[in-house]
């Protein structure tokens, strides 16, 4: 039963959640932030998907991560690489807590999840499933290399399918 890693960047840890690291996660999930990922939701759904993330490491080797500054400990967000059952591929996805954004973060935990999805996770593929009216992470996506892919499956039919590079020119 793998255990999700702890990966570090100059900045952040990536590490597995813990249970505390539910009440930011749930009071985000309950505003209206969330309509990009079909919220808001109730602190119930947000629990669901929360354990849904940490469960997920021991059964397809992905997940969530919380996203810790290194520099103090505070929680800025998370970030996870991870395929649930209704999705056709691998995704990587991100959220900060709204007094996080605009400093380069989810930039830096998103490229250290991706480089461990695509290095020691051995992924051929992985993309971003962004909802069009989200523009700050369209824009993220396309600054992480991603390009725009109309033909690929979705889990929702409005969702614009971002596909990010593999390092070694196979996708």
């Amino acid at each position: 039963m793998p255990d999700a890693p702890t990966l570090t960047t100059d900045r952040l840890t990536l590490r597995a959640q813990r249970v505390e690291d539910f009440e930011p996660f749930a009071a985000m999930m309950a505003t209206d932030r969330a309509v990009h990922m079909g919220g808001p939701f109730t602190r119930k759904q947000a629990w669901l998907w929360f354990a849904a993330d940490s469960g997920s490491w021991s059964l397809t080797n992905s997940g969530g991560w919380t996203v810790e500054r290194r520099a103090d400990g505070a929680i800025l967000g998370q970030v996870g690489c991870n395929k649930p059952d209704f999705f056709p591929e691998f995704e990587l996805g991100w959220m900060l807590y709204d007094e996080h954004e605009g400093q380069g973060y989810a930039a830096e935990a998103a490229s250290a999840a991706r480089d461990w999805a695509f290095g020691p996770r051995g992924l051929r593929t992985l993309v971003s499933y962004v909802s069009p009216e989200n523009a700050p992470s369209v824009r993220l996506a396309e600054r992480l290399g991603a390009t725009r892919d109309e033909a690929a499956a979705r889990p929702d039919p409005e969702d614009l399918v971002f596909r990010h590079p593999h390092p070694g020119g196979s996708a």
